[in-house]
């Protein structure tokens, strides 16, 4: 690691008009990795050089989205197990500050609410009732209609803090909630619809959190396929995995940011899908 004056004389090169130099200086900088990125950031602070506030601009956001890619990576390869984990990680592409901890503060105190609630002999209906009238009505949560492709739908902090969401989302939070409540929820990969299934032993329902929790049966998906004139799968019955869900946060990002005509950020979030899913392929 290089001294603090070492790195405060490769700053000031940042200017410079050679661009050989510059460049120079800029792989140096890389090269020491993300550990300096709050050294970057005091010299950002302590400069009034607009171009060279600009080149730390750039340098940290480079840094802090190669961390970003370096930590989905050892997510998936450790199974994707922790949902919270991974839409953490899909929040710090836009909030690199943000913290898990603060995250896993919120969804406890959102439980413990919930879990006053509920009560120990309850039917499987009877406890998604309770959960929705809770999670929609106490907590206020609520499909964000109005601005459905901001990237804020996908931040899981943003929800939390607004309490609207896009379909995925709203059934990430749903589907943490239900996950340290114990119940046997998970998340279905529907066209156009992001949905959750209740399942415990022969006995199953489906759950659209973006539609307030309504619940519907196997028979509405089929007629739902058949209106979107699709052949039925199995994807679109069963139960997916994490990784499937923050893939899919990852493509609904995608479309997002090309909405609003950042292609710079669609193009980012492309090269973290073609690392993340073996089946991607860029067009």
């Amino acid at each position: 690691m290089l001294k603090e004056s070492e790195i405060k004389a490769l700053v000031v090169l940042l200017d410079d008009e050679d661009h050989e130099v510059v460049s120079h200086v800029e792989d140096k900088i890389m090269s020491i990795g993300t550990s300096i990125i709050p050294l970057l950031e005091q010299e950002w602070e302590s400069t009034f050089n607009p171009i060279i506030q600009s080149k730390i601009e750039d340098l940290v956001h480079e840094l802090q989205f190669e961390l970003l890619k370096e930590r989905f990576i050892e997510w998936k390869e450790g199974g994707g197990e922790d949902l919270l984990e991974g839409l953490w990680i899909v929040a710090t592409y836009l909030y690199p500050d943000l913290e898990i901890e603060e995250l896993s503060g919120q969804i406890e105190q959102l439980y413990h609410e919930l879990w006053r609630h509920m009560e120990d002999e309850m039917t499987p209906y009877d406890r998604i009732k309770v959960f929705n009238e809770v999670f929609f009505n106490k907590f206020k949560f609520r499909a964000n209609t109005k601005n459905f492709h901001s990237p804020a739908n996908s931040m899981i902090n943003a929800v939390l803090e607004s309490k609207k969401g896009n379909p995925i989302s709203l059934c990430a939070v749903y589907l943490l909630l239900a996950q340290k409540m114990e119940l046997p929820i998970h998340g279905v990969n529907l066209p156009n619809l992001f949905i959750l299934t209740y399942q415990i032993g022969e006995e199953s329902f489906y759950i659209n959190v973006f539609n307030r929790g309504l619940i519907f049966t196997r028979d509405d998906i089929d007629n739902y396929l058949e209106s979107l004139q699709l052949e039925k799968q199995d994807i679109f019955y069963d139960p997916c995995s994490h990784i499937d869900i923050i893939l899919r946060a990852l493509r609904n990002l995608i479309v997002s940011f090309e909405k609003l005509g950042d292609y710079h950020k669609a193009d980012e979030i492309k090269m973290i899908l073609q690392k993340l899913d073996d089946q991607y392929f860029s067009l």
